[in-house]
């Protein structure tokens, strides 16, 4: 006798939460993938032409744009789109929840060239956290979402309008004013948390708006034109303006702070702040089990482990060979061509 009811539903729901990855997760995944190797290049190009620009002009961190004239810079910015157009579309393809955690494999690309390049050292605990940041990215890909079916931007738009969302979206905008116009003045320089919380909060809004642009281009693509529909360009001007608000702020994170610092607070914080705006807008957890939830979460718990042990391992190599800091307060300056970490805020001033 055939059993119906929630219970066959509840069944027949947790069977299609494991089917395995569809076309679209493939597709996002492999572009995901090819984003973080150029993302995570990227940071350390641009690393290398800050350090060339400030040694012949204003730096960046200190409110100075001679990086502007530095080809290195350029270069590196220039990979850094690469990657951000593969990331844009993957998230065409994929549930922000697994694209986004990819970018652990990013962390683990600079942290990587920053020891061979930047004479950053790696040892093995850095490396020890960068398994952790692949066994987690390969636990969320294994039990992500499938990607909700949506026909036309204006679907994006009625769920970015939704009283949760919106709500969300006050609150950030409101913690950004206060963190720009308050906290930026006084501890941009000290704390690198400062810097990262506006690039990690506008970029979780950007990406919302990323894949409502992306999804509304592959519709296009597919023959059903979604340019016609003014939410489209409406999403396109919110992602013109984060980008531009992350790029300036992500570059006095840069300048004033080691690599290996900036990396995994910026992964961390961008990463849980838009895994939280997926699930609030496009609502991705309602498609899934309780186990694939709690899966999911032990994998990003994981990548975080591989975070904290790369951010821990740069502060014992510091310890060992300068006195004792604090990565997360104190910035870096360059004297003489020769970098100063854990600088007094006293001199900081004089500089």
């Amino acid at each position: 006798m055939a059993v119906s009811g929630p219970a066959s539903s509840s069944e027949s729901s947790w069977r299609d939460s494991n089917k395995g990855m569809s076309n679209g997760n493939i597709k996002g995944l492999i572009l995901a993938l090819s984003s973080s190797f150029f993302i995570g290049a990227s940071f350390i190009v641009k690393k290398k032409g800050l350090k060339i620009a400030g040694s012949s002009g204003v730096r960046a961190g200190a409110g100075g744009y001679s990086y502007l004239y530095e080809p290195l810079w350029w270069v590196g910015m220039i990979t850094m789109v690469i990657g951000e157009i593969a990331n844009f579309a993957a998230y065409a393809f994929a549930p922000a929840i697994l694209v986004t955690p990819l970018g652990a494999l990013s962390i683990i690309i600079s942290a990587a060239l920053a020891h061979v390049i930047l004479g950053e050292r790696l040892n093995i605990f850095g490396i020890l956290g960068c398994v952790l940041c692949v066994v987690g990215s390969t636990t969320i890909v294994l039990h992500a979402p499938q990607e909700r079916e949506i026909e036309t931007v204006k679907e994006v738009w009625d769920l970015a309008t939704e009283p949760a969302f919106l709500l969300y979206v006050a609150l950030m905008v409101a913690t950004t004013l206060v963190l720009i116009t308050r906290f930026v003045p006084r501890y941009g320089q000290t704390y690198v948390i400062v810097y990262i919380g506006v690039c990690s909060i506008v970029g979780s809004l950007s990406v919302m708006s990323v894949k409502a642009l992306g999804i509304a281009l592959k519709l296009t693509f597919s023959g059903m034109n979604q340019l016609t529909y003014p939410q489209t360009w409406a999403f396109a001007m919110v992602v013109i303006i984060c980008v531009i608000i992350q790029m300036n702020y992500l570059n006095k994170a840069l300048d004033t702070f080691n690599t290996a610092v900036v990396s995994p607070t910026y992964y961390v914080m961008f990463t849980s702040l838009t895994i939280l705006a997926s699930i609030i807008m496009f609502k991705d957890w309602d498609r899934q089990g309780a186990i694939q939830i709690f899966t999911q979460m032990c994998g990003f718990v994981t990548i975080l482990a591989g975070t904290f042990l790369l951010h821990r391992t740069k502060d014992m190599v510091e310890a060992s060979s300068t006195t004792p800091s604090f990565s997360m307060r104190h910035s870096k300056h360059v004297e003489d061509g020769r970098e100063l970490e854990a600088m007094p805020l006293q001199r900081e001033t004089s500089l």
